[in-house]
């Protein structure tokens, strides 16, 4: 019996979408390891070592999901091979006013328009700190996605950028620069070259050794794909992550549609076409995100050219069940 199929979709389909999430969080944390590992199983093994660090599998949690870093050890426990926490800001901040985040079950998608409310740096760098010394830090790495902070104006961005990654930087495996949410006025700009350029160089000189990859939107052409790899080249990135939600309403109603980014299967092909763009400008290892809803998706992704892939929407609609099988699709 599929637990999440059975009852935990169900119950949690009853509610509003955030009030869901809130409340799937609240579980989280509240159930002990062991039981989640009984009752979702084991997953294969599928190991593979990109820059530095070794993932158990290839399947990881996309940053959204917990923002706060609050139940790492849970998402380790249901069998994700790696965790990426965030999006974290400098600057704590509410987020958008709600409602703000919607599914769409005939679609297999979500739109949401969060604008990265979470705790701020400094909040969560003391709670990860109370984490690690307990001795329950997850055995997978974890990464931390970091963004701009909205008050910030873009042209002092790169110092934003930095101080999150100054007060994370022993907790974090790896880190993602978010350049891309399209719930952040103007953040989408940061993905031009100049500005680009300037955040990954704040962040090395902070540190030049930790891991750095850029988080890219799906609604970008080729041209700037390009110059992105050019960047992530010539800047000595760890990697890239393609995508984050997009713009591009057009499988959902027009009556239906919502300002925010979608995500789900009406991503699944354009993140794949920016992967294979990307992989013709660049070498570096690619994490996929966006649209990896079956075994297939991520079979998919990772013949694209990808290393690793992410779980967020598709984790919505079908639970810890995907982890396995895109596991077992992988080993295959």
């Amino acid at each position: 019996m599929d637990l999440y199929h059975s009852f935990l979709r169900p119950l949690l389909f009853c509610l509003p979408a955030e009030a869901a999430h809130n409340l799937a969080l609240l579980g989280l944390r509240a159930t002990p390891r062991l039981v989640l590992k009984g009752a979702f199983g084991s997953v294969p093994q599928d190991p593979v070592r990109l820059f530095g660090l070794n993932f158990p599998n290839r399947v990881g949690l996309g940053a959204g999901m917990d923002k706060n870093a609050s139940a790492l050890g849970a998402w380790a426990a249901m069998g994700f091979g790696f965790i990426e926490a965030g999006t974290v800001t400098a600057l704590a901040q509410p987020g958008n006013p709600k409602p703000r985040c919607f599914r769409f079950p005939t679609q297999s998608a979500l739109i949401n328009r969060m604008g990265f409310n979470n705790a701020g740096a400094s909040v969560i760098a003391k709670r990860l700190a109370k984490l690690k010394s307990s001795r329950r830090w997850p055995s997978v790495p974890v990464g931390i996605n970091i963004g701009k902070s909205k008050v910030t104006p873009n042209d002092q961005a790169a110092s934003d950028y930095a101080t999150s990654f100054r007060l994370l930087l022993p907790f974090g495996d790896y880190f993602t620069i978010n350049v891309s949410s399209p719930n952040t006025p103007e953040l989408r700009a940061l993905q031009e070259r100049d500005s680009l350029v300037r955040i990954i160089r704040s962040l090395r000189e902070v540190n030049a050794a930790k891991p750095v990859l850029v988080k890219i939107a799906p609604d970008l052409d080729e041209a700037q794909l390009a110059e992105i790899a050019d960047v992530a080249n010539s800047e000595n990135l760890a990697g890239l992550i393609a995508t984050n939600t997009t713009l591009d309403q057009s499988a959902v109603p027009p009556e239906a549609r919502q300002q925010g980014g979608l995500s789900g299967a009406p991503l699944t092909r354009r993140s794949t076409e920016i992967l294979k763009i990307l992989r013709r400008h660049t070498a570096l290892p690619i994490i996929a995100s966006g649209g990896v809803m079956t075994g297939a998706d991520a079979r998919e992704k990772i013949d694209a050219g990808a290393s690793l892939v992410q779980l967020y929407t598709g984790f919505v609609y079908s639970g810890p069940a995907l982890i396995r099988e895109i596991t077992a699709s992988l080993v295959a």
